[in-house]
């Protein structure tokens, strides 16, 4: 990569050569970026700058790591008129996301039924590859997820009303069209609602462990000592065989609308062709069913949470929902004019500042929560957008530590050794559907994240509100 250029502390920059319409930034420390550039994730980065309709830049947050036609932990945004919508853009699981919920459970308490309280989560949650719910979906009732997300769950008994508003989008995408989404789709996530799916999808028993930043802390509702549970799941197989779909279709667009396509994962179509409309419409439909899916494990957490407790003690309440994985139409000032854009955040989290109107009043002073989950075995952030994200990275930021490892290696590496025994060495209880699961997800093939999150908030598109250490971990 001899056109990447370090700009300053947290910024490298990749200078625009052969079909590049923009540069690309990447987000990093010096701790960071040998990690970054031992795969082949910059020239992805470079590789998105040059399709049609790009503005600003092709930009990669500091968990930057190799994916499906654009990096994981990549940001771009494309004219709305004059642009494109990816697939690779968006990902496979799409709105793989985090919810966080806070208790007035104490950490000792939480830390002396560790071992009950995650086994009752693993029975109250289904886990594992292709994993069914105890909410089998009607087609007439699939339709209306696919439409009202979280608020289908919520109307059917599945948590309170104030949750919606603590969910990104409120929890439903108003844009969702179910006659785009194929039979097949259908079918996969008829079985699956509520259900936390496998890989690096899990839940997690943490406490507020530090807090930096008390104005925003008490805005969230969150205090030193606390218990926290974080949910991370998205749309299954659902949304899995939407981006599936969308594949063939787009290679096909891309050479019909005459899109150089510097790499075939890159495959794309016009923001406004009938096939950009449509995968815009299925996208949001699995969009909603996500934040449906996350809706109902929630509701299972704070249940587990009320037997265990009590209900006046646990107290468990949404502090906020994060979505990964999406393409948003949404406005925003370039070069000195409001530009309608469709922004693509593919392992990468929203991050909107203090005064936006599209986060909950509650959290309008101090800018909306950015959720940053590290591995089975670090600490966990909580962030708050602020207007340096706004003015470099259309509103976004990082969403977790990011993979050093691919899965193989890490299987490879972690022969011969227990994770669990680690992990409980370590002051943490972990389960898990399968043992292959916990060698994926070991610690070392994650970055640090708390060299992550220094780069994010010492690029000032970010800051430390708190952070949370985890005591236990139900992985898929």
């Amino acid at each position: 990569m001899a056109q990447l250029k370090k700009i300053d502390e947290y910024r490298w920059e990749i200078e625009r050569y052969g079909d590049m319409n923009v540069p690309g930034r990447i987000y990093a420390s010096d701790a960071l970026i040998g990690d970054i550039l031992r795969d082949r994730a910059p020239e992805q980065v470079a590789n998105v700058g040059c399709l049609p309709g790009i503005v600003g830049a092709s930009l990669a947050m500091p968990d930057i790591h190799w994916g499906y036609g654009f990096p994981i932990g990549g940001v771009a945004a494309f004219d709305y008129q004059d642009g494109v919508v990816s697939p690779g853009g968006v990902g496979y699981d799409i709105n793989c996301g985090v919810r966080l919920m806070r208790t007035d459970v104490q950490h000792d308490q939480a830390r002396n039924r560790i071992r009950d309280l995650i086994s009752r989560l693993y029975r109250k949650i289904p886990s594992g590859v292709g994993a069914s719910g105890s909410v089998i979906l009607s087609k007439q009732s699939e339709r209306q997820v696919l439409i009202r997300g979280a608020h289908w769950a919520v109307e059917n008994g599945f948590g309170i009303p104030e949750d919606v508003e603590y969910i990104e989008e409120n929890g439903c995408m108003s844009n969702a069209d179910p006659s785009t989404v194929s039979r097949r789709a259908l079918e996969r996530g008829r079985p699956q609602l509520g259900t936390l799916g496998s890989g690096n999808h899990f839940i997690e028993i943490g406490y507020v462990e530090t807090i930096y930043d008390r104005i925003s802390a008490e805005a969230m509702g969150i205090t030193e000592g606390t218990v926290t549970v974080s949910i991370h799941s998205g749309s299954r197989g659902l949304g899995y065989q939407v981006c599936d779909d969308s594949i063939g279709i787009m290679v096909k667009a891309a050479a019909r609308y005459g899109i150089h396509l510097p790499d075939r994962q890159l495959c794309c179509a016009p923001v406004q062709s009938a096939e950009g409309r449509d995968y815009l419409g299925a996208m949001f439909a699995a969009v909603n069913y996500a934040f449906a899916n996350r809706q109902i494990m929630a509701h299972g957490v704070r249940s587990v949470f009320n037997e265990l407790f009590g209900e006046r003690t646990a107290h468990v309440r949404t502090v906020y929902e994060v979505a990964h994985n999406i393409a948003k139409i949404e406005n925003h000032e370039y070069e000195g004019k409001n530009r309608t854009l469709c922004v693509h955040r593919k392992g990468a989290t929203r991050a909107f500042p203090p005064g936006s109107p599209h986060i909950p009043l509650r959290y309008r002073h101090v800018g909306q929560p950015v959720l940053v989950p590290g591995d089975m075995g670090t600490n966990s952030y909580i962030l708050v957008g602020k207007q340096g994200a706004m003015s470099e990275t259309f509103g976004s930021a990082c969403h977790g530590a990011g993979r050093v490892l691919s899965r193989k290696r890490a299987v490879k590496q972690s022969r011969g050794r227990s994770i669990p025994e680690e992990l409980a060495q370590a002051g943490i209880y972990v389960m898990a559907a399968g043992r292959r699961t916990l060698q994926e997800e070991m610690p070392e093939a994650y970055k640090d994240v708390t060299n992550v999150v220094d780069a994010v908030t010492g690029a000032g598109l970010c800051a430390k509100v708190a952070r949370l250490k985890p005591i236990g971990c139900l992985k898929g």
